[in-house]
């Protein structure tokens, strides 16, 4: 595609109408396999602005024809905010030609890893989820939990309901009452429930989105051939399961990076519970049928994902290319 000679912005309204979950997953799903190889993403830098603030440079660049671009998220970190009603992270996504080096587009990079986070969980649960799922439980009420239910929504739709839990309920309420009457999904049904322990086990896909370092999903509580999508955790000292989920579950993760940063496993690791060869594999060898997924409708399935630069750039080539070829640039 033909660069612009000015870098363009690509506000967050222009980013809201081109992204769709279902048009994010269907790309990942045929590009993943294609490029993935081709994309070099180096370990993240992170840089320590005071005792409490921080920024991070997350650069990746490809070498596939198809893809011919180098992105870097900037994001900083500044857990403070809270005080004066602002959010702790903020983030901007720039994106180059990776042929001439010329600057192409910048856009909102908090918005586009919500996305392209909620489509890795929603793009794994299609593979992965019952084919029958029924019931949703979404655990926690943040920034990314109507992402990741409107990404489950469009990968499952024989979901009926949806069940949120939120340890401050009143945010899950609110947020059921938002997508009830956005009528985006017909049909489909949003309740809370303040007793995480006793709709944990009905849930046909339990999908966590959180801080928490104490496990908040019980194994024992699963069902047979439930589905759980966790994605809050990306340090060692935070998990959303406990041992149990994990030694129930046949386990697979985004990329292999969730194998040293994702606590549930780590620790699960550390203690035995599994090794590293029992991971059942990754998104890419899921797509391309490298390994295999769900065996039968009783096996329990674990997907742990901790995010790359691969999706990233994959989802910034998406709003890129699309932008230009609506305003015909």
């Amino acid at each position: 595609m033909a660069s612009n000679p000015n870098p363009i912005f690509i506000s967050s309204d222009s980013l809201h109408s081109i992204l769709t979950h279902s048009t994010l997953i269907q790309h990942f799903h045929s590009s993943l396999p294609t490029v993935s190889s081709a994309i070099n993403t180096p370990i993240r830098q992170h840089y320590s602005l005071s005792p409490s603030s921080s920024l991070l440079l997350m650069p990746s660049w490809s070498s596939a024809p198809s893809l011919p671009y180098i992105g870097v998220k900037l994001v900083t970190h500044f857990p403070q905010n809270s005080t004066i009603n602002l959010p702790g992270i903020h983030a901007n996504y720039v994106l180059f030609s990776s042929t001439t080096g010329q600057p192409l587009a910048s856009m909102d990079g908090t918005l586009l890893t919500l996305h392209r986070t909620a489509s890795v969980s929603g793009l794994a649960s299609k593979i992965l989820a019952k084919k029958n799922s029924k019931i949703l439980i979404m655990i926690g009420a943040g920034a990314l939990a109507p992402h990741l239910i409107k990404a489950h929504l469009s990968s499952n739709p024989s979901l009926q309901k949806v069940i949120i839990w939120n340890r401050t309920i009143k945010k899950a309420i609110d947020l059921a009452g938002t997508l009830q009457k956005s009528n985006e999904f017909k049909g489909v049904s949003f309740e809370t429930d303040e007793s995480l322990d006793e709709i944990v086990p009905l849930g046909d896909i339990i999908s966590c989105a959180t801080n928490s370092e104490t496990p908040l999903v019980k194994g024992e509580g699963l069902k047979h051939g439930a589905h759980l999508d966790l994605v809050g955790s990306f340090r060692e000292t935070m998990k959303e399961c406990d041992d149990e989920a994990i030694k129930r579950g046949r386990v697979y993760v985004d990329n292999e990076a969730a194998l040293v940063e994702a606590g549930e496993l780590v620790g699960a690791f550390e203690r035995g519970v599994i090794g590293k060869g029992d991971v059942g594999g990754n998104l890419v060898e899921l797509i391309e049928g490298k390994k295999v997924g769900r065996k039968d409708c009783n096996e329990i399935t674990v997907f742990k994902s901790v995010g790359s630069g691969v999706v990233d750039l994959l989802a910034a080539q998406l709003v890129y290319e699309t932008f230009m070829k609506k305003n015909k640039c």
